[in-house]
């Protein structure tokens, strides 16, 4: 096999299941692309910036090995597909725990856990100003979740317990494609940067690679989509 369609294949293999399965009869996941698609791009946009600066600040890298070669702004192209692929599978996930679980909506210790997650970033950030992932990670968390809870009519349609749930679902599948990249290595990571704490140390290839900042980092991305696409559905013109 070609190693340079590793990443790629990686990718696909991740989206093939919910894609096949977004015509499920309860869930119907394809009628809600009109509002996910457009959900998609901002969190996109944000994370491919941060991601080029990252980049290029040396935070991480990307081994030529293992990607097609194509480019743009430093990024690989799956790198860059990385950041609706991903989403898309989380979100379905999302989906499905609200189809099939309703009654976890509306729990009322999904807040408060929130607002505890946003005192451990801030502490988090305070004592990690010159690790660049840690810190990003963490500020960026802070901010986000803060203006979503503090402005709950704006982000109508968004149940805290209900993420919480689906991310503590999603973060299992999250963290083995993320094991295979960082185990292969497609994607190198400079521990200067971060706290150097690999996830599951303990357990053998891939998990054992995982920088702790990648879980909170996929939080963020699966959240910003999640509030997005509720905001969409809950204001947009097009029938439920």
């Amino acid at each position: 096999m070609n190693h340079h369609y590793i990443y790629f294949l990686i990718l696909g293999a991740s989206l093939a299941g919910p894609l096949l399965l977004s015509f499920d009869k309860k869930v119907a996941f394809y009628k809600q692309w009109k509002y996910l698609f457009p959900a998609m791009v901002l969190p996109a946009l944000f994370f491919i910036v941060w991601d080029v600066f990252k980049t290029r600040g040396g935070v991480w890298s990307f081994n030529d090995e293992y990607i097609i070669g194509s480019k743009f702004f430093s990024l690989p192209l799956e790198e860059i597909l990385f950041f609706f692929v991903v989403p898309y599978c989380c979100v379905f996930i999302y989906a499905c725990m609200r189809a099939y679980f309703p009654s976890i909506a509306g729990r009322n210790w999904g807040k408060p856990f929130l607002w505890s997650l946003v005192l451990l970033f801030i502490i988090t950030a305070a004592l990690n100003t010159e690790r660049s992932y840690t810190f990003y990670t963490s500020l960026f968390n802070v901010l986000f979740i803060t203006l979503v809870l503090l402005l709950p009519k704006w982000f109508r349609g968004f149940d805290a317990s209900s993420f919480l749930v689906s991310y503590a679902v999603t973060v299992i599948p999250f963290l083995i494609v993320n094991g295979f990249l960082t185990a292969i290595p497609v994607v190198l990571y400079n521990d200067a940067e971060n706290l150097g704490i690999r996830i599951f140390s303990f357990l053998p290839w891939p998990m054992h690679h995982i920088p702790v900042e990648d879980i909170f980092y996929g939080m963020l991305l699966v959240f910003m989509n999640i509030v997005l696409y509720e905001k969409l559905k809950h204001q947009s013109p097009f029938p439920v």
